[in-house]
């Protein structure tokens, strides 16, 4: 199927593409702002309700609703940006900016969502010492002036660390309970490992997940996830597993998460490297064996991943379907990379014949970089031959919150035996 190398040294960025669509901003609040002498209570009711503030659709639709983000300004405060996932303009940051209600330190602005969605958000505050406003220096540095939301406790780890990132989820979202820890669940074991690499010229951090009940000896299942540093430390993984195996959504399987590293190695090993597939097949997952009985059978054998983990995902399974049986890709960064071999995995799939291989891909509705390439792929997937590749579009941007609940839906849709 590779007849062509893979790019080398290409751009470590996405196309620079304009939004193809305006923001559903309302020009004024649904709720009622406060004037100078009812910000107090108006405060205090934000607290005790939270943040963003959601209210009933203005046009009257049952499938949508009005969300207002709102900030507490200062004295200093020239200027307040939010910046939900993908629900926003960078050529137009102006669009993103927050009103100040008059004569009040209430700053706000509002969004018209279909109420099925969600996700994570960062305020950026100038509180008057940066520089003038408006140029294209002006936005670089609001863009490091990145504040939490003080009136929202619901809040992610951050990918690569820092602050946890606010977020959001509106009453229809896709329901995220399978992460929280249960009481009375048999809990599985995670350890954390180095495993050496001929193929990396490296040694790379792994964690390894163990289920906690496994009522009859066998070859266990097998799910690979890349960006294991961030799925597991930070986000908890293991309570997500733990969970569908006690529910009989999946069979009690293992899970080996490698480290990405750093944002510099991951673009050098998640861009379709020949050896990076190589020591997922010839050496990590020997190296599971080794530990696990997990099995050697590629129709239950998952490769996982997110953005340039997603290509990665799918590359992998198609360079060795004799391992990776299923794909379970998200927000897959398939316009990669940069320049004149733009979408260089869909070019390989076209035209050649169908591997052994089953595909779950989603997306996020608001990511207009990587949707024009994804649906290319979803085409010529089936256009080759794969009847049973899954494709969905969720309500949400390129954002974990949303990955957590689609790797959800994706393990129990590959490997429940429906």
């Amino acid at each position: 199927m590779f007849a062509r190398t893979p790019p080398e040294r290409t751009p470590h960025h996405p196309p620079r593409l304009p939004r193809p669509d305006r923001l559903p901003r309302l020009a004024e609040p649904v709720l009622h702002l406060p004037g100078p002498q009812a910000v107090e209570a108006f405060w205090a009711d934000a607290r005790r309700r939270g943040t963003p503030v959601v209210s009933a659709d203005p046009q009257g639709s049952a499938d949508h609703v009005a969300m207002t983000f709102l900030w507490r300004g200062g004295p200093a405060t020239r200027a307040v940006q939010v910046l939900p996932n993908k629900l926003g303009d960078p050529r137009r940051p102006e669009g993103n900016l927050m009103e100040r209600a008059p004569g009040t330190d209430v700053w706000h602005w509002t969004l018209r969502l279909r109420r099925d969605w969600r996700g994570t958000y960062d305020f950026h505050v100038d509180e008057g010492e940066g520089p003038e406003q408006g140029g294209p220096e002006y936005w670089r540095w609001l863009r490091t002036r990145r504040r939490a939301d003080p009136y929202n406790s619901r809040t992610l780890p951050r990918r690569w660390g820092g602050d946890p990132v606010s977020y959001a989820e509106l009453p229809g979202a896709p329901d995220s309970s399978d992460w929280d820890p249960r009481p009375g669940v048999a809990r599985g074991t995670v350890t954390e490992h180095r495993v050496a690499s001929a193929h990396l010229g490296t040694e790379r951090r792994v964690w390894l997940y163990e289920p906690g009940a496994v009522r009859e000896p066998a070859k266990l299942p097998v799910l690979v996830l890349l960006d294991g540093e961030h799925w597991q430390p930070r986000l908890g993984v293991a309570h997500l597993l733990d969970n569908l195996i006690a529910d009989g959504r999946v069979p009690p399987l293992a899970a080996v998460l490698p480290d990405s590293v750093d944002p510099g190695t991951r673009w050098t090993e998640l861009t379709c490297r020949p050896e990076f597939v190589a020591f997922l097949v010839d050496e990590l997952l020997p190296w599971a064996a080794g530990r696990l009985p997990v099995t050697d059978d590629p129709a239950r054998t998952v490769v996982a991943g997110q953005s340039l983990g997603g290509l990665t995902a799918a590359y992998a399974a198609l360079s060795a379907p004799h391992r990776f049986g299923n794909a379970l890709v998200q927000s897959g960064s398939f316009w990669w990379p940069v320049g004149p071999e733009a979408e260089w995995l869909t070019g390989c799939v076209a035209g050649k014949p169908r591997r052994p291989v089953r595909f779950r891909l989603s997306f996020g509705e608001q990511e207009w970089v990587a949707l024009p390439a994804a649906r290319r792929l979803r085409d010529t997937l089936a256009a080759a031959g794969y009847e049973n590749a899954a494709y969905r579009e969720f309500n949400g941007g390129h954002d974990y919150l949303c990955w957590r609940t689609e790797l959800a839906d994706g393990l129990v849709e590959l490997l429940s035996g429906g």
